[in-house]
């Protein structure tokens, strides 16, 4: 190993060492924080106030210093990373190694992640290795090269555009992409289910009955409901230009991926709160403005409720306490029967942002607090940010309410025709999902900001199969 990288490599290290020192800091004012938020309360004269506020000061001039001190050390630990990086990528490869030899070469050195794309949070390393298999590399190389395919093959894609034969090691890959890029797929009750399908559920839960010891017991009136599921399609294709293509091969797949990854989970969002149930699912705002029995409920289900006055409303308050003491009963109106107890709210940033304003508060130092950090207090729920909606705007509830059937068999086509003129490459990305609410009384739709919650949303148009 050159001398260059085993001096970077120990520069690094030390960094590390002294990042670690910084870190410990960190807890150190966590600690006096709390216990200065205690003297806070136990101030009673000017002179322990005015000393309890010194002390606050000392600190946070403190924590400015360590502050910046650890963002020193973090981006000199990622510019020796880089130049590290950099002559390691210089460096030839040996592809015969194992990779027990590999992890030997590597042991005690830092690992690097890629910051973004389709292989975020993952190790550099990992993800080279990935698109150095043989499968993959195979993959990658039809991708860029159609003339290394046999002639039939180039004329089956040029007409319809067949799909390619991808290795289960990307299948499975891009599948857990859609879960991060949607944000609500994590929060509702997720099924892989093969072809349409029927999904059993228990009625209400009947009381039993008392009577003397030695009596006829009575009939318990216990019924099952029953409703079906389909799929749809969702995705879409993606020009690319070749010139694009002839970067690396790990350049590539993470650009196509990501974005196609990206497009498959805002339109499942979308869905599963607004969708329109044809040709989709039926979103969850959908259901509850439903003011009349729709055609897809079926014979087997339980009887169709109209949920559109009691569970779709405004909130208001004169001042924070009123508030939010309204949105909280509005919020119980969402029925945890059939639900595990998780909850989650939906909103875009400027309906976020309005809320925290209405509950900030100062504490004794004069310290802003917010009563809202990625859950909503009292009521509980993890927050998701959705762009999409409607200012004012929050939808939701009881996730596991919502079931979601993901269909197996998402794939990928290519073509290197269909924008010949263009000198483009077209790819195209799908994957199969049918949903909708078991229990629309598991959630509610609100406004905030004196308009009715809005109950539909633009979804991108089927202009391909339109007239």
């Amino acid at each position: 190993m050159a001398l260059k990288q085993l001096m970077l490599k120990r520069k690094i290290d030390q960094r590390n060492s002294e990042l670690e020192k910084v870190l410990e800091r960190d807890k150190d004012f966590k600690k006096r924080s709390e216990e200065l938020e205690a003297s806070i309360e136990e101030a009673q004269t000017d002179e322990e106030v005015e000393a309890v506020e010194e002390e606050v000061k000392t600190l946070e001039e403190e924590q400015s210093e360590n502050d910046k001190e650890k963002q020193r050390l973090q981006d000199e630990i990622k510019d020796l990373e880089t130049k590290l990086d950099d002559m390691e990528d210089d460096e030839p490869k040996n592809v015969d190694e194992t990779n027990e030899e590999r992890d030997k070469k590597t042991e005690g050195v830092v690992r690097m992640k890629v910051n973004k794309g389709f292989f975020k949070g993952q190790e550099r390393s990992a993800s080279e290795q990935f698109v150095q298999r043989e499968e993959v590399k195979t993959f990658l190389t039809d991708i860029r090269e159609g003339n290394v395919l046999k002639e039939s093959q180039m004329k089956k894609r040029a007409i319809n555009g067949a799909d390619l034969g991808i290795p289960d090691v990307i299948l499975g890959l891009l599948r857990d992409n859609l879960h991060r890029y949607s944000k609500l797929i994590s929060k509702v009750n997720l099924r892989a289910i093969p072809g349409t399908s029927r999904t059993n559920i228990v009625g209400d839960i009947p009381e039993a009955v008392w009577t003397e010891a030695c009596a006829t017991l009575n009939e318990l009136d216990l019924r099952f409901y029953q409703l079906e599921m389909d799929g749809y399609k969702v995705g879409g294709f993606i020009p690319v230009c070749n010139a694009t293509l002839e970067d690396s091969d790990f350049d590539l797949a993470n650009e196509i991926l990501d974005a196609l990854g990206q497009a498959i989970g805002l339109a499942v969002d979308k869905a599963i709160l607004y969708g329109t149930g044809t040709k989709m699912p039926v979103g969850i705002v959908t259901r509850l403005a439903e003011t009349v029995e729709p055609s897809y409920w079926g014979t087997n289900e339980k009887g169709w409720t109209d949920l559109s006055t009691t569970h779709v409303g405004q909130v208001t308050g004169a001042d924070a306490k009123e508030f939010y003491a309204n949105l909280i009963r509005f919020t119980g109106k969402a029925k945890a029967n059939y639900g595990n107890g998780s909850k989650f709210w939906a909103m875009n940033e400027t309906t976020y942002t309005e809320i925290q304003a209405k509950l900030v508060e100062f504490n004794a130092a004069g310290a802003i607090v917010s009563g809202v950090n990625n859950t909503l207090p009292i009521i509980n729920g993890d927050v998701v940010i959705l762009p999409f909606m409607a200012d004012g705007d929050i939808v939701g509830g009881y996730g596991s309410h919502y079931i979601l059937a993901e269909r197996a068999g998402s794939s990928f086509a290519q073509s290197e025709h269909v924008q010949f003129i263009e000198d483009n490459t077209v790819y195209k990305g799908t994957a199969r999902y049918d949903g909708r609410p078991i229990f629309g009384d598991g959630f509610v739709a609100i406004n905030i900001d004196g308009s009715a919650p809005t109950t539909t949303a633009t979804f991108a148009p089927d202009t391909a199969n339109t007239p």
